[in-house]
């Protein structure tokens, strides 16, 4: 009897244990990777954050297709070989899909490794033109490319009346690209190119690129690269006594861009993201963000939401989590949420531009009328 026993409760163990690793098995994992360190690494929480909030709010709801989504983040720090390492990470893990990618010189090398797997992969920031070249059919950008932030650019340099600009890059896939478009675009519509410069992330010191720039006689700067140089040659463009406009990239779109500007910020134009102070209808999602957080959701916040609801809404019409199936269903998607309508082309690029320009009004971003 005593030996019936022992076996009846190791049976009833390893059929738990069984059921146990069935329903693990059952859970959708979903992959997000992000800068979680380094200079960027407020936008890649930020960008985490809101996808689990929608992940969190569909899960609620009953999960997809009866089943639990889970997360996993990978950090690639918007360095590109820590990008394959993150990549590589998460195709080991066998997620089903991917979401995430804010720099596009760290996306890009991860694109091989995800097409090879066949996963599907939304970007929800980055958007050089060469993600697009370089994509083998599973990837998706949910945030305007390259070349339509240069038309947004060039509408905005013509409305001001600048009629010769500077353009300056970091020689990083996102801005050097953007950098290329913008000027090529500016010229064709009649525009002329003061000078065009390339500099160094980190640097601190822009004086040789500011003379250069006042001896050309530009009407404007465009900067292309990130917040944390913009800030440092607004403010030395202005110390130096510059006056013309300064434009700046969307990956500007920072609250600490207007902390370390300063009064210098003032004026300055920014093409940006569809963000949750912009938009009409994300009040609610603003405030219970910031109560989850304690903190104000920023710039990629309300599309990396869209983006978790868009994954999640692409494996319910695929019914399967087939990831050649789940292609199909994100090549098919009509999906309309916090920041606007996510259509995408047959290049998988999104239908509508979604940038806008605001300006920095009493440290603020402020919508331009």
């Amino acid at each position: 009897m005593v030996v019936s026993f022992k076996r009846l409760t190791c049976a009833t163990a390893l059929a738990g244990l069984a059921l146990t690793t069935m329903a693990a098995a059952a859970d959708i994992k979903i992959g997000i990777v992000a800068p979680m360190t380094g200079q960027l690494a407020s936008e890649g929480q930020d960008m985490e954050n809101a996808v689990k909030m929608a992940i969190d709010a569909v899960n609620a709801k009953g999960g997809v297709n009866g089943d639990k989504i889970t997360t996993t983040t990978a950090d690639d720090a918007c360095d590109p070989q820590q990008a394959v390492t993150a990549g590589s990470k998460l195709v080991s893990e066998g997620v089903t899909a991917i979401v995430g990618g804010y720099c596009s010189g760290a996306v890009l090398p991860t694109l091989k490794i995800y097409g090879d797997a066949g996963i599907p992969f939304v970007i929800i920031g980055a958007n050089s033109t060469k993600l697009v070249a370089a994509n083998q059919g599973n990837a998706f950008l949910a945030n305007s490319t390259g070349d339509m932030q240069a038309t947004t650019a060039v509408e905005l340099f013509k409305k001001n009346g600048f009629k010769k600009i500077a353009v300056v890059d970091e020689g990083d896939a996102y801005s050097s690209d953007l950098a290329k478009l913008t000027a090529e675009a500016f010229k064709s519509a009649g525009g002329e190119i003061a000078a065009k410069e390339t500099t160094t992330a980190g640097e601190q010191d822009y004086s040789a690129v500011v003379t250069k720039i006042k001896s050309n006689g530009a009407d404007a700067v465009f900067w292309t690269a990130y917040h944390a140089g913009g800030a440092l040659l607004t403010k030395q463009l202005r110390q130096a006594g510059f006056q013309g406009g300064i434009v700046l990239g969307d990956g500007n779109n920072s609250p600490e861009y207007l902390e370390i500007a300063g009064s210098a910020g003032e004026g300055v134009y920014l093409l940006s993201p569809p963000t949750v102070d912009l938009l009409s209808g994300a009040a609610d999602f603003k405030a219970k963000y910031k109560e989850t957080y304690g903190r104000d959701a920023g710039a990629y916040a309300a599309l990396s939401h869209d983006v978790g609801d868009l994954i999640a809404d692409a494996i319910t019409r695929a019914k399967s989590v087939d990831q050649k199936a789940i292609i199909e269903a994100l090549k098919a998607s009509d999906f309309k949420g916090l920041a606007g309508e996510i259509k995408f082309t047959d290049k998988n690029t999104l239908q509508t531009s979604n940038f806008r320009p605001v300006i920095a009004k009493g440290g603020k971003w402020v919508a331009v009328e």
